[in-house]
């Protein structure tokens, strides 16, 4: 035998070593939590009012979790409603805020709505199936993205009428507040492409206290973000239930909206000092005039805020080229101009008095809101040639408008368990005693009466020698 067929059959796999360790050290965890979770409900049992509460006896539950599917006893009580008829109580479900069958652990759906912000369904569904113990198809995936999404965009229309009645709940004060608008085409699928056509513009706004800097990097404070198909109303509604949630609009003096110009934007915007955005402004005047000179003029007499002035050069313009195209291209310009003239010059150019920004915080000139479509929306909802179905977008949209403002964990904590409609157990509508003793079999066929006790789990969990560990027998 040669050398290098020596060393091929002494070669040991590192990877089976690894999964072997991962598979058993997921068994033990979801061992203990069993254990846990039935000791708690024992010491529910013995500090329960026992005239209120009488105990028929324990049913078995499977609970989805990282670790896989935790199955576990817990007992089942009878207790009178306010009407004196009699309705069946688990103290403990009642007490981890996870009475729903067919339950998914909050960490598992907060894992999965933020894989879905940066990845397929279909890759989000292999990705948690290889780094947890719980396998999910991507239809489980999509299923919580739209039940988590859902529910953002109930929780949006309710933060919306409490904002129409000045019952926002928001407490950052902030004298001035930065909005940014703009939109992204994406496109249709199915029963929504034939009503809608190809494609459709999502509508994304975003709301910010000023720039902080952070090294040479500079960021927008206290960003809030929404997005959505809904018509102008709705959206402007819903993006100031958003605002009012996290600042106290009574504190604030002055709001200036920076947009491209489209309609929507302006639109039942009144209260907000309007600018035309910066960049969409300049690009105009070099998309449109083809004459560097001519260019530069335009751009001094912007500088200089002389905006009738610059009006006049534009329209004077179109009838000293003789070429069609030029000509149309500055009616273009023209036009686009006189629509968007009182946001011509930036608002901090124009003389009046600007509240100071937070301490610690920049004022922001704007203009972050073609960065921020795309970190939002474009970079997961464009391309790929990924359609979408308008809810099944809108539920997306909602989850990483809060995934990339950082409040997504404490919002899907906020909103309880989420359970996918195609998660229902057959437990509802049935009496204790007519529910099956056991639910489910478990993540691998994993039961936890099969495994009561791992003597090798309290070397894992005290970084004892591997190689005395039986598992790794064989190896």
């Amino acid at each position: 035998m040669s050398i290098s067929e020596k060393k091929e059959e002494n070669k040991i796999d590192i990877r089976e070593i690894e999964r072997k360790i991962y598979t058993a050290v997921l068994a033990a965890g979801r061992a203990a939590m069993a254990e846990h979770l039935e000791e708690l409900d024992d010491a529910l049992a013995e500090t329960r009012d026992k005239k209120q509460y009488r105990d028929k006896g324990r049913r078995r539950t499977v609970l989805k979790t990282m670790l896989g599917e935790v199955e576990f006893s817990r007992r089942v009580y009878v207790a009178e409603d306010d009407t004196g008829m009699k309705e069946h109580i688990y103290l403990l479900d009642e007490a981890l805020g996870i009475d729903t069958p067919g339950q998914i652990s909050p960490m598992l759906s907060e894992m999965v709505t933020t894989a879905v912000c940066e990845s397929t369904y279909r890759e989000t569904a292999r990705q948690v199936s290889e780094l947890t113990g719980q396998t999910i198809s991507h239809q489980t995936a999509w299923s919580i993205t739209q039940e988590a999404g859902g529910r953002i965009r109930a929780r949006e229309d309710a933060l919306a009428r409490k904002a129409q009645q000045n019952e926002g709940t928001g407490e950052l004060e902030s004298k001035i507040l930065y909005e940014e608008a703009d939109g992204i085409w994406l496109k249709l699928q199915g029963k929504d492409r034939k009503v809608y056509g190809p494609s459709r513009e999502m509508k994304a706004a975003i709301a910010y206290s000023g720039v902080k800097q952070n090294g040479k990097r500079r960021r927008l404070a206290d960003k809030v973000a929404c997005a959505g198909f809904d018509n102008v109303k709705d959206f402007i509604r819903r993006k100031e239930g958003v605002i009012a949630s996290v600042y106290c609009t009574d504190e604030i003096e002055l709001r200036v909206l920076n947009g491209d110009g489209a309609n929507w934007i302006t639109a039942n915007n009144e209260a907000a000092v309007y600018q035309l955005d910066p960049f969409h402004r300049n690009k105009a005047i070099r998309e449109y005039v083809s004459d560097p000179e001519l260019q530069k003029i335009m751009m001094d007499l912007l500088y200089a805020k002389d905006i009738d002035l610059l009006l006049a050069v534009v329209e004077a313009s179109i009838n000293s080229t003789i070429e069609p195209e030029e000509q149309d291209k500055r009616q273009k310009l023209l036009d686009y101009f006189r629509n968007n003239k009182d946001g011509l010059v930036p608002y901090y150019r124009r003389g009046g008095k600007i509240p100071q920004v937070n301490e610690g915080l920049a004022p922001a000139r704007c203009g972050s809101m073609e960065s921020n479509i795309f970190t939002l929306i474009g970079n997961r909802m464009k391309g790929r040639r990924a359609c979408w179905s308008i809810r099944g977008a809108d539920n997306l949209a909602a989850l990483l408008c809060l995934k990339h403002t950082g409040r997504l964990p404490a919002v899907l904590n906020s909103l309880g368990p989420i359970v996918p409609p195609d998660s229902e157990s057959m437990l509802a509508g049935f009496r204790p005693r007519e529910v099956p003793e056991c639910i489910g079999k478990g993540y691998n066929g994993f039961r936890h009466a099969a495994i009561p006790n791992m003597p090798w789990a309290k070397e894992v969990f005290g970084m004892k020698s591997l190689a005395n560990m039986p598992f790794l027998a064989g190896s």
